[in-house]
């Protein structure tokens, strides 16, 4: 049975740890599913960010658009176009020309207005039409080749980006004033690729416990200037996306591990107690054993005549049959009180007795091995009394005055003191005998528990102390115990007054 229960034991460990390493390994996988998930609405929201930066900027003005040059208004104007020129064959191969010319000219000039005046949009947009007819050649011009665009309009679009960036180059301010209002908090350094870069790069997170995205966005693909982005994600804003799922995970993790625990406390209670009812009935058996052959000894010499003639054998022979009587009906009461499922279904007689009358009972009647030397003092003043059940008052005395003769060396001195306070009496049963050990102080209360130091060497049933504490509860009392091992016990009892 140990080694079922070792096993079992060994088991139940081991299940438990497969069960909270599973749990483990699925709990990382939901956290890496919610965090890719999350890292891919933070790229988005900061795409989007960049998107919107670009916007502001195409809209947007640049020092350069008006200047003053010799003294005159000038206006730059730029002309963004593309070619494109395809080659049929095997494959269809495509080249894309993207070109953007400069042209500077005087709005004033070509409206015949005075230089200095303020002019409206309508003259304005009436200059750059007669200045994309009348003025000759381009300032200054930019050829790039966007075969690398995907299709016409990413083509058109990434000129424009050179046009934008012409007018109102990308800062890092800027584009961290746009995110910032988006709440998103990164690292923004600008570069210049080595060739053309179309598409957005993003690098999502290499370490679940330090997690990043790292996102490279070109802002003017034909330029090769990109945005290097990198946002980095406190892992505790990914958490409460799984709420949900680490609530009924904890839950029912923690439900199978007490169901578990519980399983295996329940077999080793019931292995526990199979092993104490075996105990109980072997040692049971072992003291009634005692009193019978006793009393089978008596029997039989009542029956020869020449021994009962004589006066002192028949009254020795009748004190035995008595003693062993008396052994009996002890050992049954202590069986029918232990039994009771409740200390108030315990019938007591209620009276007033005399304690240093009682305990000078219980030293008369306590049995001295042959061989040990007992010293039983009484220092209970007498006038003390309690309100008791004499009987079991006397049981439990006579209970504790016998556990110290037991336990205890060849010489022992046993002390009974009583003192009243506050409708209280307490009384001490003292010894010098062998004491308790601290592991066998916190069972000694419990049925059948017998300690380690004596179970092997003095007979019982673990019943004794068991028995005191359940009639000192019936009385509304307490019972309590000090010890030091090699230095002797005392026991402590309350009763109400």
């Amino acid at each position: 049975m140990e080694r079922r229960i070792k096993t079992l034991y060994i088991v139940t460990i081991i299940a438990i740890l497969a069960f909270l390493g599973m749990q483990a390994y699925w709990l990382y996988g939901r956290y890496e599913f919610a965090l890719s998930d999350y890292e891919r609405n933070l790229g988005a929201s900061i795409e989007k960010c960049v998107a919107e930066y670009n916007a502001i900027r195409a809209v947007s003005s640049d020092s350069r658009v008006d200047s003053f040059r010799n003294g005159k208004d000038f206006n730059i104007f730029y002309v963004p176009s593309f070619s494109l020129k395809q080659k049929y064959g095997d494959t269809v191969q495509t080249k894309r020309t993207s070109r953007i010319y400069t042209y500077e000219f005087s709005a004033h000039e070509l409206l015949g207005i005075k230089p200095g005046t303020p002019l409206t949009d309508e003259q304005r947009t009436l200059a750059m039409k007669l200045a994309e007819v009348m003025t000759a050649a381009p300032v200054d011009s930019m050829i790039f080749d966007s075969s690398g665009a995907r299709d016409e309009n990413e083509a058109w679009l990434a000129t424009n980006n050179v046009q934008t960036e012409r007018k109102c180059p990308f800062t890092v301010e800027g584009i961290d004033s746009i995110m910032e209002k988006a709440g998103i908090k990164a690292e923004v350094t600008l570069a210049r690729a080595d060739s053309m870069v179309w598409n957005t790069a993003v690098d999502y997170h290499k370490s679940v416990f330090s997690p990043a995205v790292s996102m490279i966005i070109p802002y003017s693909q034909l330029q090769g200037l990109t945005a290097c982005i990198v946002s980095r994600v406190n892992p505790f804003d990914v958490l409460p996306g799984m709420g949900s799922t680490l609530i009924i995970t904890l839950l029912v993790s923690c439900l199978l591990i007490v169901c578990l625990v519980l399983q295996f406390s329940t077999v080793l209670k019931l292995s526990r107690l199979d092993k104490m009812r075996s105990s109980f009935v072997t040692t049971m058996i072992h003291e009634l054993k005692r009193p019978i052959s006793t009393l089978k000894m008596c029997v039989s010499a009542m029956g020869i005549d020449s021994m009962m003639r004589s006066g002192e054998v028949r009254k020795e022979i009748l004190a035995e049959t008595r003693n062993a009587l008396d052994n009996l009906s002890a050992y049954f009461s202590k069986l029918r009180d232990i039994t009771f499922n409740n200390v108030e279904q315990i019938p007591l007689n209620i009276r007033s007795v005399n304690l240093r009358e009682l305990f000078d009972s219980v030293a008369s009647a306590a049995v001295i091995p042959s061989g040990k030397t007992v010293e039983i003092r009484n220092n209970i003043d007498g006038e003390a009394v309690a309100s008791a059940d004499r009987s079991h008052l006397f049981n439990i005395l006579n209970n504790l005055v016998e556990n110290a003769i037991k336990y205890s060396g060849k010489a022992v001195e046993i002390t009974a003191e009583a003192s009243l306070s506050n409708e209280t009496v307490e009384i001490r049963i003292s010894d010098n005998g062998n004491g308790i050990s601290s592991g066998d102080l916190r069972h000694i209360f419990d049925r059948f528990y017998r300690g380690k130091a004596s179970a092997g060497e003095q007979p019982g049933m673990g019943l004794g102390l068991a028995y005191v504490k359940l009639l000192t509860e019936a009385h509304g009392g307490s019972i309590t115990v000090s010890s030091s091992e090699g230095k002797g016990t005392c026991f402590t009892i309350k009763l109400p007054q």
